[in-house]
C-alpha cells in the first residue's frame, strides 16, 4: 500500500470514523479529540498534538475547513494553506489517527456525534468554556487543557514573513 493511500485513509468523514470506532478492536480505546485550523504547521502544533495523543489511544483532529477558518475572524488572507493541504500534513503525523474537516464555525456537531472520551484544547482556554465541554462531561468524558509552547503561533509566522 502506498504512503499516500495511508494518508488518505486517515482523512475521513464523521460517519466513516464512527463506523470504524464501533469495530471491536477500537471498543476499549480512549478516543481523544482536538480541533483547530493548523494553517502553518509549526513546532507548537506538533508538540501540542503529541501531548494530546499521549492522553489516549486514538487521536482525532477536527480541522476547520477553508470557509470555517474565515468565520473565525482571522485575517482575510487566512487560511494560507487550503484544507486539503492542511489535512494531508496533519495525517502525515504519526500521533494523528484521523482528520475530519468540518464546515461549521465550531466543531460542536462533530463532538456531539463522536462523543470522545477526552476533549483537548490549549491552556489558553478555560475548560468550562471549551466548545463541547458540557456534552463530553455529561457523557462521562474529560476535558483537558495542555500547555502550549511559548513563541510559536501561525499569526507570528505570518507577521515575520511580511517584514
Amino acid at each position: 500500500m502506498s504512503y499516500l493511500k495511508l494518508l488518505s485513509d486517515k482523512i475521513v468523514t464523521k460517519f466513516i470514523l464512527k463506523e470504524k470506532l464501533n469495530q471491536p478492536q477500537y471498543k476499549n480505546q480512549k478516543v481523544v479529540f482536538t480541533n483547530g485550523c493548523f494553517d502553518i504547521l509549526h513546532q507548537g502544533h506538533v508538540t501540542y498534538l503529541s501531548k494530546a495523543k499521549d492522553l489516549g489511544d486514538f487521536l482525532i483532529v477536527g480541522l476547520n475547513s477553508n470557509s470555517s477558518v474565515q468565520l473565525l475572524n482571522k485575517s482575510p488572507e487566512r487560511p494560507i494553506n487550503n484544507e486539503t493541504s492542511r489535512a494531508i500534513i496533519l495525517a502525515a503525523l504519526a500521533c494523528v489517527d484521523a482528520v475530519i474537516i468540518f464546515e461549521e464555525q465550531t466543531p460542536l456537531q462533530l463532538i456531539t456525534y463522536l462523543l470522545p472520551n477526552i476533549l483537548v484544547k490549549g491552556k489558553d482556554y478555560n475548560p468550562e468554556q471549551i466548545v463541547g465541554y458540557k456534552e463530553v462531561t455529561e457523557a462521562g468524558g474529560q476535558v483537558i487543557t495542555i500547555d502550549l509552547v511559548d513563541g510559536f503561533s501561525t499569526t507570528k509566522i505570518i507577521e515575520k514573513l511580511k517584514q
